[in-house]
């Protein structure tokens, strides 16, 4: 698929108050975390009048996440994750990051100009908040966490 277009019947928009009961199931069934979702930080695809995907630009003092990207399991590998990415990071007003879990997810993202970093190089609000999983996947070790920092790159400019 073009990443300039989405599939007929689809469109991107802002979410709407509404939308928060579609954008928490999205989330919750992803089984990503459900706090912080706060509905005016997010953009949704919808297709044929349902949510299928959304993805949050949470803001920061100096920084933004991107988080809680999800595209609904019957709408996957038809480029929507990819449309949808596009279009946060060219929305970003500040320095962006992201948090994966698993080398999958890192792998996808750095697609987009998303590189490793160390959690000591974060910004104070993003390093109290990934924080957490930072704690978790030492005393866990099977749990693989990268962060990742955006860098616009000549091929994605």
């Amino acid at each position: 698929m073009n990443l300039d277009e989405l599939p007929p019947g689809c469109r991107i928009r802002s979410a709407e108050a509404e939308d928060i009961w579609a954008i928490r199931k999205l989330v919750l069934r992803a089984m990503l975390d459900p706090t912080q979702l706060r509905w005016s930080q997010f953009w949704v695809i919808e297709c044929s009048g349902q949510i299928v995907a959304c993805g949050q630009l949470r803001s920061f003092a100096g920084a933004q996440e991107l988080g809680s990207l999800v595209v609904a399991p019957a709408w996957r590998d038809r480029g929507l994750g990819s449309y949808l990415t596009c279009h946060l990071i060219a929305q970003a007003t500040e320095p962006l990051y992201i948090e994966c879990l698993g080398s999958k997810l890192a792998k996808f993202y750095s697609r987009f100009g998303f590189t490793p970093m160390a959690w000591q190089e974060l910004p104070p609000p993003l390093k109290r908040k990934f924080g957490f999983t930072q704690l978790a996947a030492k005393l866990i070790p099977i749990i693989s966490v990268k962060i990742m920092e955006y860098r616009k790159t000549i091929a994605n400019s």
